[in-house]
């Protein structure tokens, strides 16, 4: 549905985005993540048309960006970072004037802004001006706007941004609700959304492209070595942690034990292993065989929160080893 080759941005001597190349297939949501300054903005608003990429290419639903905008904005819907709302305007009449910019008139029209005003839950406010709704019913509004005209793809820039928790899990639920519908691409800074709601991550940074996978294949990349979370509990009376932590410890190709969790007999432990080495086995025999009760036993996925961080400040550390100035400070 989305065929990003090579797209590059710049302005004068700054190179926003820099030959960043990846693909979006049909029903997907996609989580563009990234820094501040990263270019996920850059990169949308050439997705969108809005701005032309200095070099590269991309499709949207079959057409190109620079050889067919127009073919490209009528598949699309955006929902930039501040809504594009008309503050003197009615919601119902804002809504029926995007349809008409849109392409859609008559019953077609009509039946569209009823829908998205159920779809998006603004048919409450159909009469109210947009200058007098919260911070939520505005953002709901945007999204209405955005899929009007029932677009293939949907572009999203931090469309949670100022919400305060229950409105971020209505819009959530709402962006959940319109994958298989539309394509979705969702650039946020709140980490355990996009764990939540995508199936795939993009990101990028200082322009460049860092990763592109699910998030349970980045999990697995980013740890590069299996770790499990292992709940025990003791048979008479107290668990003794120490010693439990050492039996653990003494297994082949466990590099490290850690008590993440202690309540009275009971204790959770995270088992790293070595890199290549596969313990989950050797770890439940070994509780056991030790006359302790194995209560659970599963794989210890990393946040994607700290994937990012170890992600991008990689790519950072990278970089500064192949800039000049690095270069010529090691001389």
């Amino acid at each position: 549905m989305i065929t990003v080759k090579e797209l590059t941005k710049r302005y004068a001597r700054t190179t926003a985005v820099d030959q960043i190349s990846f693909e979006v297939a049909k029903g997907q949501i996609v989580g563009f993540l990234g820094p501040n300054g990263a270019g996920k903005t850059t990169t949308m608003r050439m997705l969108t048309c809005f701005l032309p990429p200095s070099a590269g290419t991309a499709k949207v639903a079959g057409f190109d960006v620079l050889e067919q905008p127009l073919e490209v904005k009528r598949r699309i819907g955006y929902l930039p970072e501040m809504p594009p709302l008309y503050p003197e305007m009615e919601t119902a009449e804002y809504l029926k004037f995007v349809g008409k910019l849109k392409g859609l008139s008559g019953a077609d029209l009509r039946k569209r802004v009823d829908y998205v005003c159920d779809r998006c839950a603004v048919a409450d406010v159909r009469q109210k001006l947009l200058g007098k709704l919260s911070k939520g019913y505005r953002q709901r509004v945007g999204l209405a706007q955005a899929i009007i005209h029932n677009p293939a793809v949907l572009i999203l820039d931090e469309p949670t941004a100022g919400l305060d928790p229950k409105q971020i899990n209505e819009t959530r639920d709402l962006i959940k609700d319109l994958a298989g519908e539309h394509t979705i691409i969702l650039s946020t800074h709140i980490l355990p959304e996009v764990e939540q709601t995508c199936e795939q991550v993009i990101i990028i940074n200082k322009g460049k492209l860092v990763a592109t996978d699910s998030v349970r294949n980045l999990q697995a990349r980013a740890r590069g070595a299996e770790s499990v979370l292992v709940e025990i509990a003791g048979r008479n009376g107290a668990l003794e942690v120490p010693i439990v932590q050492q039996k653990l410890e003494q297994i082949s190709g466990v590099s490290r034990v850690l008590c993440k969790q202690q309540v009275d007999s009971r204790a959770v432990f995270e088992v790293e292993s070595q890199k290549g080495r596969l313990v989950r086995g050797d770890v439940a025999r070994t509780v056991v065989q030790s006359g302790w009760d194995l209560n659970e036993l599963r794989p210890a996925a990393m946040s994607l929160e700290e994937i990012f961080l170890q992600l991008t400040e990689q790519e950072s550390t990278e970089a500064q080893k192949e800039s000049p100035a690095s270069k010529e400070s090691q001389k």
